[in-house]
């Protein structure tokens, strides 16, 4: 096949100089790019695979409390323990399964409808098919989450005694589970790992987000706990809808670690897109399209560049003209290690791969500054040197001084780094990874590349003008307009986050429905406590305050714990992974955090306002 012949040419030729390309990867560099989209959205698919874990684990507590009364009986009547729990959890797990069938179904159907409905605005073309493999995948993610978050709540139940049972509503019991079921929470939770690092494109990632998802859940736990202490130890207020706001934050059977925890997680997912979101359009719509040269023109033979040059000066005569010798040569060795046993970070491993556009010139170009060294003197640029981009450098193991062998027109050529230079790429102007002295290909072959920036920005008459007439004059000379390339770019860049934005809102939504799940999980107490209070005389409005009070202070410092950690989660998404610049624009976060706060508050009184208005007889003669 093309891979086993191109495997065959590399190791025939390893250091010709050329680099190979076929139908089935027409360019590496873009596969990468979609490589990173796919795994983008895999860990949001991950991250939503988390949250609807919490939701599951919300719910079977929940089953488990409308169970109580089933559970107290099995057990008088003799029924063992691990019975007991062995047929609740086949009721979880047929549950799971019918619920897991319902979403490999949609999940399969989804692709063809979305590329029926919407094939005109998608970024990439989808030729949607069914997949087994990645269905099968899916239920196994699917029936591995419901396990792991199912086997806790209802491994709880098999040591409490009936008495237990009934009392826990006052009296919650603090019983661990057995060792059996903390060996089924293991074996899951290990299969969930090993699932989402095998299927991963990168499991360096994948087991980064893994890591900080477990770090995520234990500082909940702590903020929870935190919450609980403070509130126990805080002076009780004289008003009695704060103190029963303030004793409902750690009383026994308390919805503080389950609100922290489903809370928790949604803000700070909704607060890392956020910032991924405000630092990506900043970085595509502001500085790109600003700063951009209007024309590029490329291989402009040597002999026609000063004629090139006075044509376009000619065409328009107010416009920036720079124009660059041009070569292309490959990489072979850094510090004569040859560049395939080279193994540098995955964002520097494109400079090694295939040949990379290079130039000589005497003074600085322009977009570039020196952070390390010096650039040479007219003297010195009789010899080989060389100036390397600073970053780049630096993840090869690169410094001043180093040596670099570049095979060029079929010879191998080694210059010394002397200097490194900080390149603002983003602007689209000349420049490139290694810039030579002039002595290094003094009297080479070469083509030149040219680029003109009109003074009053993007000029569509006269840029198609130029264009027309570069064409009849100059025939071999390649022109593009970079209006229309940034276009092209931002149509797909547009779409792609489009795509983006339409997975982070199922992840999203997951969070909202846990959220509700986790306030709907403690119904059965709050309903107990609104029949006690209201035969003792409180009013609705007083039971509404209290716990208005209670959903938002909990909406608040779970809030506060989101924004930090999202916005820690987006500088390093953004900078660390994405390699742009962060700026700290938090006006989109803090909506969502409020919106969040509002939505616990609102969900909260809704279920409370149900509750309300229950009738007291019915649950006085059941208790």
């Amino acid at each position: 096949g093309l891979d086993a012949a191109a495997a065959r040419i590399a190791a025939a030729a390893p250091q010709a100089g050329w680099e190979m390309r076929a139908r089935t990867n027409a360019d590496p560099r873009f596969s990468k790019s979609i490589e990173r989209f796919t795994q983008f959205l895999t860990l949001v698919g991950l991250t939503a695979l988390i949250v609807g874990g919490v939701g599951v684990a919300n719910a079977v507590n929940a089953f488990v409390e409308r169970k109580r009364p089933s559970i107290a009986t099995l057990k008088s009547v003799g029924a063992p323990g691990s019975k007991v729990v062995a047929l609740y959890l086949t009721q979880v797990m047929l549950i799971a399964g019918l619920g897991t069938a319902i979403g490999l179904v949609v999940g399969a159907a989804l692709p063809f409808v979305l590329d029926a409905l919407f094939r005109d605005s998608l970024p990439l073309p989808l030729n949607p098919t069914l997949a087994p493999l990645e269905l099968l995948q899916a239920a196994a993610y699917g029936l591995l989450t419901a396990l792991a978050f199912a086997i806790t709540p209802l491994g709880r139940a098999h040591d409490v005694p009936v008495s237990g049972l009934f009392r826990d509503t006052v009296d919650p019991a603090a019983a661990r589970i057995r060792p059996r079921y903390r060996l089924i929470l293991a074996l899951a939770l290990a299969a969930l790992v090993g699932l989402a690092v095998g299927t991963a494109f990168d499991r360096r990632v994948a087991l980064i987000f893994i890591a900080a998802a477990g770090i995520a859940f234990g500082l909940l736990r702590l903020v929870a706990v935190g919450v609980m202490v403070l509130a126990r130890r805080l002076p009780h207020p004289k008003r009695t809808a704060p103190r029963m706001a303030l004793a409902n934050l750690h009383r026994p059977g308390a919805l503080t670690p389950a609100i922290v925890l489903s809370l928790g997680l949604g803000v700070t997912l909704l607060v890392t897109l956020s910032l991924i979101d405000v630092n990506v359009r900043r970085t595509i719509s502001a500085t790109l399209p600003a700063r951009a040269p209007n024309l590029f023109f490329l291989d402009i033979p040597a002999a026609d560049s000063n004629a090139f040059h006075d044509f376009l000066a000619r065409q328009a005569p107010a416009a920036k003209i720079e124009r660059v010798p041009m070569m292309r040569g490959r990489i072979v060795a850094l510090d004569d290690v040859p560049a395939e046993k080279i193994r540098p970070p995955e964002d520097a491993a494109w400079v090694l791969d295939g040949d990379r556009g290079i130039t000589y010139a005497e003074d600085v170009p322009e977009g570039s500054n020196i952070v390390a060294g010096k650039w040479w003197t007219a003297e010195e640029a009789k010899t080989p040197l060389v100036s390397f981009e600073a970053e780049l450098a630096r993840n090869l193991g690169l410094k001043v001084g180093s040596r670099v062998t570049v095979n060029v027109l079929g010879r191998n050529l080694t210059a010394t780094i002397a200097n490194l230079r900080k390149v603002e790429w983003r602007n689209l102007g000349i420049n490139f990874v290694m810039v030579f002295s002039p002595g290094t290909f003094r009297g080479a072959p070469h083509s030149d590349l040219a680029t003109l920036t009109l003074p009053g920005g993007t000029n569509g008459p006269i840029e198609n003008r130029i264009l027309r007439d570069v064409a009849k004059t100059f025939p071999s000379v390649t022109s593009v307009r970079v209006k229309d390339a940034l276009d092209a770019v931002g149509d797909l860049v547009g779409r792609l986050v489009l795509a983006i934005r339409g997975a982070s809102a199922v992840a999203v939504l997951a969070s909202l429905f846990v959220l509700a799940g986790a306030i709907a999980a403690g119904h059965r107490a709050r309903l107990y406590d609104a029949v006690v209070l209201k035969v003792l005389g409180a009013t609705r409005g007083r039971l509404l305050t209290a716990y208005g009070l209670e959903y938002g202070a909990l909406g608040l410092v779970t809030a506060l714990f989101g924004l930090l950690a999202g916005t820690l989660a987006g500088w390093v998404i953004v900078t660390k992974v994405m390699r742009l610049d962060f700026v700290l624009d938090l006006s989109g976060a803090l909506v969502a955090a409020a919106a969040a706060v509002v939505l616990a508050v609102v969900l909260g009184l809704a279920g409370t306002w149900r509750i309300l208005g229950q009738k007291p007889a019915p649950y006085l003669r059941q208790s």
